[in-house]
């Protein structure tokens, strides 16, 4: 395979960074274990992987009731999962992407689109030695995060399979279970979403999160604070106000909330920053936040005190790890948010939540919640403390039941490594020869 990018010297640069950090990444491991760490031993764990196999499959879920968020209500689900084989090992991934552009400018749709026709052809028949190579293969690729974690992320769990580590042991991870909170959809009445929470802390998560937009806010607080003073809760409004609603907003600092997360346009952190000098309540971005760069701009401009990392917004496991290194240098903590994803997409939440900056409660719940049948076995569960144990097998410790997968698939579509493709992209020549 060629790849001829319009600087494929610094595509090369790239490559032999994320390979030395790899490196040092896998002495973590081997220090963590207690294991010395050789050449030899290097050199067995740099043993290449060929990508032989990647199917993308669609499937259509439904939720068990509607989830109300400020930009629309959602309860059948179009999720998209990939399927990668490499060294005859098979890994998981989930594209997060949701059916329409309102959370981000992604969707199940344009994902579909950039993998099949940029992401999957560029790494068939390819030798990799770590999914840390997989970004600079797509150097030329701009954006599309979410559709490059979904394909990325299934390689990791092939590595981890391959090295026959955990996939949290992997990134780096250390803890033997993580802290769960909970999200809840924008309710009718005050009254209504008082009787979920009750129900959520009756079931242990550890901190509650409401979604609110402009109608819906003040008031089912205020209710919520009123009937469970002493509970962890934040807000997430996913962009519903602006600027000028500062003076409202700096009301809610009377609910001793953990934080109001993403309370402003989605792409603006220079705004945020504003806020966050008006308000006392901490601020937690989300949607802005889509790298280390983005991260490290919105901690120094001083737009948040909080960070929300997820796998799929931010393109994957390798770039998650950056954006969390970069909140830990500046004493930012970090939490796991959520996109109703399934037992795969949630499996992948786990192993991330144990990097050991993700000190807040995340949104990795349990698979009950929101199915009614889940794709994995085991599936999700969380403890009667709010927690949820990490799996200990090799990968991502959980067991996907591929009939069920077979039932629940509206399309798929299947690349081999002895496939030739050929794309032309306007400033950039993509050729791949097998």
């Amino acid at each position: 395979m060629i790849f001829a990018a319009r600087n494929a010297e610094q595509s090369h640069h790239i490559q032999l960074r994320l390979r030395d950090e790899f490196e040092k990444c896998l002495k973590n491991v081997f220090a963590a274990s207690g294991s010395n760490c050789t050449a030899n031993s290097l050199r067995m764990h740099w043993r290449a992987m060929k990508i032989e196999m990647i199917t993308l499959r669609e499937l259509r879920m439904r939720l068990k009731s509607p989830f109300e968020t400020s930009f629309g209500v959602t309860q059948e689900r179009r999720i998209l999962l990939v399927e990668l084989v490499a060294g005859g090992i098979s890994g998981w991934g989930e594209v997060t992407a949701m059916e329409n552009p309102f959370f981000n400018s992604e969707t199940t749709d344009t994902a579909w689109h950039v993998i099949s026709d940029f992401l999957a052809p560029q790494l068939i028949g390819r030798e990799l030695a770590s999914a840390v190579e997989v970004p600079a293969r797509w150097a030329g690729v701009r954006g599309h995060e979410m559709a490059k974690a979904g394909v990325e992320n299934a390689l990791w769990d092939v590595e981890a399979q391959h090295r026959g580590l955990p996939l949290s042991t992997l990134l780096g991870g250390r803890r033997e279970e993580i802290t769960c909170g909970v999200s809840i959809g924008i309710c009718e009445t005050p009254q209504s979403l008082t009787r979920k929470v009750e129900k959520e802390v009756r079931s242990g998560y550890q901190r509650i999160k409401l979604k609110i937009k402009p109608g819906k806010d003040f008031a089912f607080v205020a209710e919520v604070r009123k009937e469970f003073p002493d509970i962890l809760l934040s807000v997430d409004a996913n962009s519903a106000y602006d600027l000028g609603d500062s003076a409202y907003l700096k009301t809610f600092d009377q609910f001793n909330l953990l934080m109001i997360e993403q309370p402003l346009q989605w792409d603006e952190i220079h705004a945020h920053a504003k806020l966050q000098r008006m308000i006392s309540t901490a601020i937690c971005l989300d949607e802005c936040i889509t790298n280390s760069r983005h991260a490290n701009a919105a901690i120094e401009l001083g737009a948040c005190r909080i960070i929300n990392i997820k796998l799929g917004r931010v393109g994957g496991h390798y770039s998650a790890q950056q954006v969390h290194d970069v909140c830990q240098e500046h004493a930012i903590p970090v939490w796991c948010g959520g996109m109703l994803e399934s037992g795969i997409g949630r499996a992948h939440n786990i192993a991330m939540s144990t990097l050991p900056n993700f000190t807040l409660p995340g949104d990795v719940s349990a698979s009950q919640r929101y199915w009614h049948e889940d794709i994995v076995e085991p599936e999700v569960e969380v403890t009667p403390n709010g927690t949820i144990r990490v799996p200990r097998d090799p990968g991502l410790g959980f067991t996907v039941k591929r009939a069920f997968v077979d039932r629940l698939t509206a399309r798929s579509k299947n690349w081999k490594e002895n496939q030739a493709v050929s794309i032309s992209a306007p400033n950039n020549t993509v050729a791949f020869d097998r």
